[in-house]
């Protein structure tokens, strides 16, 4: 069996759960991937001229050729911010031709299964076309809250469509179940998980220096909890505190003096850098956004021995109680919970359990996205 995936984030971006499924679809089935690179699905907003002045818009669909596996071929569709707008499917679809085409005649070399990763106009083209073919839906996110307005509701509209059309929906986190839950028949839930093989070994999993940090790894959004990590700061005012990652929102100023805001760096130099934390922070907001997250890092923080102190929000809120996470918001008694959460130490079997439990290889191999799946 061969995959045609169109994916919701980019190839060429940090590897995240797309990336891991077409790489666990290839080792399972041996059949060859066409994964279609997203595309701008909101209308633009004034944050992006930039960027959409740099844009080739009416340029042809590019087929990526760096450095991808030869059973992956990756088309990157043209950038045209106007798919909420009436009448734009007749636009895009006479963009699409040569994509569409490509999908037709790949998908007549063998038994094809269509994955959608995120709701577009184009994939509801694609499934238009194929009605007959094997397909899912994997809802990562709740796609419309990140969306306003027009862009929003046309969103919710096309997610809805697919969902009717797909062969299986799969959702990572328990809220995405439930606002699914009138496709009860074909809805499974596959949580996010981690890559193991990208570990130390267990027994070398903390290397801790003399000083405590509270460690934040990942993007700052407008989703971040500030005031929780600035109420965290003030009431443990001789520990420190790195956020590492890039940061998309504005940053209180000034920070308290034990707050350090450090950049993005590769995948191996943030577990490296998760070895010297004391304690794995979450600090998002709860919203409409954040309540369908089941986030990588409690993954991650776990899988590397860490004890976890996170807000109340999505899959974390489910996670109240379990050992070695604490969950809390700026009004708890934040140095209690930090003093707790100091010495809690997980065992060497309980981490390698959970590695085991909660790799992406596991986590694909339980699921019954594919209709042939074991």
């Amino acid at each position: 069996m061969q995959l045609v995936y169109l994916s919701p984030l980019p190839w060429n971006s940090f590897v995240q759960r797309p990336h891991k499924f077409v790489e666990w679809f290839h080792r399972h089935h041996g059949g060859r991937v066409l994964w279609i690179d997203p595309y701008p699905t909101r209308l633009p907003m004034w944050t992006d001229l930039r960027r959409i002045k740099t844009a080739k818009f009416f340029t042809a669909a590019q087929t990526a050729t760096g450095n991808t596996p030869d059973w992956l071929t990756i088309i990157c569709p043209p950038l045209l911010p106007i798919e909420p707008l009436p009448g734009a499917c007749f636009i895009s679809h006479w963009l699409w031709r040569d994509i569409l085409r490509t999908i037709r005649q790949f998908m007549q070399t063998g038994d094809t299964l269509l994955g959608i990763g995120k709701p577009s106009e184009l994939a509801l083209q694609v499934l238009s076309q194929h009605p007959a073919a094997a397909s899912f839906y994997d809802a990562m996110d709740n796609f419309p809250a990140f969306y306003r307005g027009i862009s929003r509701t046309a969103m919710a509209r096309r997610e809805q469509s697919i969902a009717d059309r797909v062969s299986r929906i799969s959702v990572s986190s328990t809220t995405l179940a439930e606002r699914f839950a009138a496709y009860r028949a074909k809805l499974t839930i596959v949580h996010n998980a981690c890559t193991v093989d990208a570990l130390p070994p267990v027994n070398a999993s903390r290397r801790q220096s003399g000083d405590l940090v509270l460690g934040y790894l990942g993007t700052i959004g407008h989703w971040f909890d500030w005031p929780f990590v600035l109420a965290l700061a003030q009431a443990n005012a001789s520990l420190h505190i790195h956020l590492i990652g890039p940061v998309y929102t504005s940053v209180p100023e000034p920070l308290p003096s034990n707050i350090s805001l450090l950049p993005a760096c590769d995948h191996a130099t943030a577990i490296s850098l998760m070895q010297t934390f004391s304690i794995g922070l979450i600090p998002f907001k709860h919203s409409d956004l954040t309540s369908s997250i089941d986030p990588i890092k409690y993954y991650e923080y776990r899988a590397i021995g860490l004890p976890i102190l996170s807000t109340c929000f999505g899959e974390m809120a489910r996670r109240q109680g379990q050992a070695g996470i604490f969950i809390a918001d700026a009004d708890s008694d934040l140095a209690y919970q930090v003093k707790m959460a100091l010495v809690y130490k997980y065992r060497s079997n309980e981490i390698q359990a959970f590695r085991k439990n909660n790799s992406w290889e596991a986590r694909f191999n339980a699921s019954n996205i594919l209709p042939c799946s074991h």
